[in-house]
């Protein structure tokens, strides 16, 4: 294969926290060389590729994707929609038709995801079986079998002894837990943040403290069992701070939040926009500012696009019938460089939240350019700005939150393994 020497580029490495100008060397699907003394006099042999001063940064790692089925097409859509937007690996969540919860299907999923679908697609097994919160799952032979993190994806287990059990018989496996935290007796059948606002459209609401409530939960049985934990998205200050003093008291834990809850607040609902009826619920803009003080100070490690499509018709519904979830494998990318454009964050450090974290916590030999590492890479022009239109999307569903929202960063082209596997047609 021949070499393919990238210059001109803005390199961003979310390990060493650098952005500097230089180049990529790629040769049979790895990094060869990279840095700043790379240029197009690099070698007189091999492909070269001007990046025009545009940032070439490692491939995004997503923890949090609804296939919503294992089929070809579906694994064909979600791969073609990921590069889209950047996104070279992600882990898919159990809840899907059928439940991942088998150990067959883990081995099916894993034996034929890439091919399919071009990326590297990661397998969350279910915690209970089922997805009920009742009985656990074959946790130990799930993890042979290659499922490499358990979740009950949208679900929280309510039961406490259960919650403990589960953790103590993970850290028997190494199993990395992957919780949402939603006490259902509080939440009831709220449907947005509880507030002035919500009191305003009369919709039922949910209080932050259905979310915080059982975050402390999880976290004191963390601290007791050791268990490996990643709280998969939180949405509060309040869940910010549970945060910040379980990792100053050294507890072993990693966050996440969605993109959603990072960019967006309960007023961008408007007069009863069902494509923001979103789980966690969009909260206040002082819960919003909390969430960017988390990714900046190192409290949320990890953001996520909750990628989760609904067909128009469970949509099209009043808000409070309307089906939760959105799609966003292909605008987090573009959601998140907002932070960056208002100065409150540097590209590597965004990255580091994007690629590299995600990477560490799942266990996976990505998201950093390393001399000997695949070449799983993105190329960026951080200030193209353009229209989330829903008719230009690849999903197969198009339920954005952020329709007709101008935004300002887009991907021009992904690579796996060194190939080329989407190019932006300008």
């Amino acid at each position: 294969m021949d070499m393919q020497i990238y210059y001109n580029a803005r390199l961003i490495d979310p390990v060493n926290l650098t952005d500097e100008i230089g180049g990529c060397v790629v040769q049979a699907g790895k990094i060869l060389a990279i840095g700043k003394h790379i240029d197009a006099n690099y070698a007189t042999d091999g492909i070269k590729i001007d990046v025009e001063g545009h940032i070439l940064a490692p491939g995004l790692v997503d923890m949090r994707v609804f296939l919503q089925g294992v089929g070809n097409q579906t694994l064909k859509n979600i791969g073609k929609t990921a590069v889209a937007g950047g996104v070279t690996s992600l882990l898919s969540m159990p809840n899907s038709d059928p439940v991942i919860e088998d150990i067959a299907l883990v081995e099916y999923i894993n034996g034929r995801s890439k091919a399919i679908s071009g990326i590297n697609l990661h397998v969350s097994a279910a915690i209970t079986k089922k997805l009920e919160g009742l009985e656990l799952a074959e946790i130990g032979l799930l993890k042979k079998a290659g499922a490499i993190a358990f979740t009950d994806g949208r679900k929280g287990i309510q039961n406490s002894l259960l919650f403990r059990r589960l953790l103590d018989y993970s850290t028997c496996h190494d199993a990395l837990i992957i919780h949402d935290v939603e006490d259902q007796s509080l939440a009831g059948d709220g449907v947005m943040n509880e507030g002035l606002f919500a009191s305003r459209l009369g919709l039922p609401s949910k209080p932050k403290i259905a979310e915080t409530i059982m975050l402390d939960r999880d976290l004191s049985l963390v601290a007791f069992t050791g268990a490996r934990y990643h709280v998969a998205q939180i949405s509060c200050a309040e869940s910010v701070a549970s945060v910040r003093r379980a990792k100053n008291d050294h507890v072993k834990i990693t966050a996440g939040v969605s993109i959603n809850n990072l960019t967006l607040n309960e007023f961008d609902i408007g007069e009863y926009r069902s494509f923001l009826h979103l789980e966690p619920p969009l909260r206040s803009e002082q819960d919003r500012l909390a969430m960017v003080e988390g990714i900046k100070n190192g409290d949320i490690d990890v953001i996520v696009s909750s990628h989760d499509p609904q067909d128009a018709d469970g949509k099209r519904h009043p808000f409070a019938d309307s089906a939760v979830g959105a799609v966003g494998l292909e605008t987090t990318l573009s959601a998140a460089l907002r932070l960056y454009h208002n100065e409150e964050i540097s590209l590597p450090a965004l990255w580091r939240v994007l690629s590299y974290n995600p990477a560490q916590i799942l266990g996976l030999d990505v998201g950093c350019l390393h001399i000997g590492k695949a070449a799983d890479f993105i190329i960026v022009d951080p200030n193209y700005s353009w229209k989330v239109e829903r008719s230009a999307l690849f999903s197969k569903h198009t339920n954005t939150p952020f329709e007709n929202r101008v935004l300002q960063g887009k991907v021009l082209a992904t690579y796996v393994d060194g190939q080329q596997v989407f190019k932006l047609e300008m």
